[in-house]
C-alpha cells in the first residue's frame, strides 16, 4: 500500500521566496509522525466538502485515521475515497503546513490493526488504548474503521522563507 519515498520533487517559484529551496521529504516524515492533530477533508455525497479534525498516525509510509462507522466522513469515504489531510502551524511566518492527498483505504486485516493499535496507544496514550475485533478498533464507544492514506501527492507550505514543494508519488 505504502510509498517510501517520492517520485519527483519541485519547488515552484511562483508561491516561492528567492531563497526558498525544495523541502526535504524525510523531515515531511518527521513532522507527520509528530503531528498530533489533523484536518481531513471529504466530499458529501452531493458534493459539498466537509471537513474534520482527528488524531492520526503515521506507519509504514501512509497516514492512519479511524472514525465511527456511522459518522459523516466514513458515509462520504463510501461514496468517494479521495481525500486530504493536512497538519501543520496556523502561523504566518513560522513553521510549515504539509498536505496530503490521496486514497482512503479501509484496513480490516486484524495483525495490521493491531500494530496500528500499538501505534496509536504509543502516540497519544493511555486513553487511545484500542482492541482489535472483525476488521476494526473497538473501545469504550464502540467499533472505529481504520483507513490508511498512501500520499499519491503532497505538499510543503514553508513559512520562513516562504516556499512550496510539490511531492509526487507512484
Amino acid at each position: 500500500m505504502a510509498h517510501d519515498e517520492p517520485t519527483s520533487t519541485y519547488l515552484d517559484t511562483r508561491f516561492s521566496d528567492p531563497r526558498a529551496a525544495a523541502a526535504d521529504w524525510a523531515d515531511a516524515v518527521t513532522q507527520l509522525t509528530r503531528a498530533e492533530l489533523f484536518w481531513l477533508s471529504t466530499v458529501r455525497p452531493d458534493g459539498r466538502p466537509h471537513v474534520t479534525p482527528l488524531l492520526a498516525v503515521w506507519w509504514r509510509g501512509a497516514l492512519y485515521f479511524c472514525s465511527g462507522e456511522r459518522e459523516r466522513k466514513v458515509l462520504n469515504l463510501a461514496e468517494n475515497r479521495e481525500v486530504v489531510l493536512t497538519t501543520g502551524t496556523n502561523a504566518l511566518n513560522e513553521g510549515r503546513d504539509l498536505v496530503i492527498e490521496g486514497e482512503a483505504v479501509r484496513e480490516t486485516d486484524d495483525a495490521r490493526l493491531r500494530e496500528l493499535a500499538g501505534v496509536w496507544e504509543c502516540k497519544y496514550g493511555a486513553d487511545w488504548h484500542f482492541d482489535v475485533k472483525d476488521g476494526a478498533f473497538t473501545g469504550a464507544h464502540g467499533p472505529a474503521l481504520v483507513f490508511g492514506v498512501t500520499p499519491r501527492t503532497a505538499f510543503d507550505f514553508a513559512k520562513s522563507p516562504h516556499g512550496q514543494t510539490r511531492w509526487r508519488f507512484a
